[in-house]
């Protein structure tokens, strides 16, 4: 039987407990962690997160200006590191050249206007978009991932497109940013634990919701 991501949310919540994301000290450190986890998981893109800690290069300022090459090379076990360095670089670049640097204003535009302006620049999907604005500019949009549209296609059959799925879960879910955060990420949680493309369904917490394993 079918129940509302409300209530999905709660199960999975006392399930799994907090998931506490994004995993960033900074804001351009989400940024950054959103554009390198496209197509690969998220331990690749610490390993890559901490060798631009370590060069001193996790920086507007550094991957706006540093030699391609460079990046790449200390970005590399993000994988698609060519495509993903030219993301970097230009994010970093229109962040500098239209905002000085400086993300706050960036932020202190509309949700509406920084998704725009986001969605304007090469390789930056809606998802990453939404990523961007949920965790990093901390407004009112919920991410939609693979993981997400797999959950609930098992739930309740036909999810529509990203806007669609997008749009059910916003309406029915409450309008807090720390909601969407912990929904968005314990649901990630459930797709690498139990809703796998094979999935587990005897193991997880959502089994009686489901309308189907497959």
């Amino acid at each position: 039987m079918e129940t509302s991501p409300l209530k999905i949310y709660r199960k999975l919540l006392k399930h799994f407990g907090k998931q506490k994301w994004w995993p960033a000290k900074t804001k351009f450190e989400v940024i950054v962690g959103a554009i390198l986890t496209q197509r690969t998981n998220w331990i690749n893109v610490e390993k890559s997160i901490e060798r631009l800690k370590e060069a001193k290069k996790l920086s507007i300022i550094s991957l706006a200006t540093e030699e391609k090459s460079y990046i790449e090379d200390l970005i590399h076990s993000s994988g698609f590191y060519k495509q993903k360095t030219e993301r970097l670089v230009l994010i970093s670049r229109y962040i500098l050249e239209k905002y000085e640097g400086d993300l706050h204003l960036f932020f202190k535009k509309s949700l509406k206007e920084i998704r725009k302006e986001l969605l304007s620049l090469k390789g930056i999907g809606p998802e990453t978009a939404d990523s961007v604005i949920l965790y990093s500019a901390e407004k009112l949009i919920l991410p939609i991932d693979a993981y997400t549209l797999r959950v609930f296609m098992r739930i309740r059959g036909n999810v529509g497109n990203y806007n669609q799925m997008q749009r059910y879960l916003m309406d029915e879910l409450p309008k807090e940013i720390g909601v969407y955060k912990e929904f968005h990420a314990i649901i990630v949680k459930l797709g690498k634990v139990y809703c796998k493309k094979k999935p587990r369904c005897h193991l997880c917490p959502l089994e009686s919701t489901c309308k189907k394993g497959d």
